[in-house]
């Protein structure tokens, strides 16, 4: 005999059919904040870039043979490498703040004419004289410090150093001016910068005075923003007592001299 409940009403019979979740498929279905979290990203349109799978979202977790890993604030080279085979400069590439020589690494493999120096070698990037040896590049890579997040050098001169954010943002600004003046007309400066909760001074949004200064430097925005995954942080192994939003990116602004 037919069920009179399911003629009249098959959604009903349908609802009084489910089966409850049990305890355990709950437990499981829980995150673990130890273990990584898989998101879908968006499918990203066809066209004819030499790197498809440069997007606006870079999430390579691999650091590549580049640089040393052990150096403070090292990023990986995969991403400086994906973007040189993308916009292919024509000239001299410039790392005016190398750390490791990540940058330099990745020029020597592709084959690229590149010059790189840094405050361990007593030379100041943000020197108001400007960089000095009169050259003019193609495409300028830099990754400056974030302000004190992490100290880098016992330079007074190191913008990591710098006492105050004033102080940072005119040393950062003149840092600026000096690329724009050194990039070739049409020449790319690629900006890798995170912004920073500071004990004293507060969400400190750098990310927003990178382009500021840049704007203000005649430099316009070529491209969308990069927000680069930060894979290996030294921060995600660290447990604060304080309660904040984590930051699991940092941004890759990239600008072109217009002249």
């Amino acid at each position: 005999m037919t069920n009179v409940t399911s003629i009249i009403n098959p959604f009903f019979a349908a609802r009084i059919r489910r089966v409850a979740p049990s305890p355990r498929t709950e437990r499981v279905a829980r995150p673990d904040p130890e273990r990584p979290v898989y998101a879908r990203l968006p499918r990203a349109p066809k066209n004819g870039s030499p790197v498809p799978h440069l997007t606006s979202l870079y999430h390579f977790s691999r650091a590549g043979e580049y640089g040393d890993r052990s150096y403070p604030g090292n990023c990986g080279g995969n991403l400086i490498k994906d973007l040189l085979l993308y916009f292919k400069p024509e000239g001299l590439i410039l790392d005016p703040m190398a750390g490791s020589g990540t940058c330099a690494d990745v020029c020597r493999e592709l084959g690229l004419p590149c010059l790189s120096w840094d405050i361990h070698q007593g030379i100041d990037a943000c020197d108001p004289y400007g960089f000095g040896p009169g050259e003019t590049f193609a495409f300028i890579w830099s990754h400056p410090a974030y302000w004190r997040q992490k100290l880098y050098a016992d330079d007074p001169r190191d913008l990591s150093r710098a006492p105050t954010l004033e102080h940072f943002l005119r040393r950062y600004g003149q840092f600026i001016r000096n690329c724009a003046r050194a990039l070739k007309p049409g020449g790319k400066l690629a900006i890798l910068m995170g912004d920073y909760s500071d004990r004293e001074a507060g969400f400190v949004p750098l990310t927003y005075h990178t382009k500021r200064l840049a704007f203000a430097a005649g430099l316009t925005q070529h491209c969308t923003d990069i927000i680069r995954f930060s894979h290996g942080a030294s921060s995600g192994h660290k447990v604060y007592k304080s309660s904040f939003i984590p930051g699991l990116h940092d941004v890759l602004a990239i600008f072109e001299n217009p002249v």
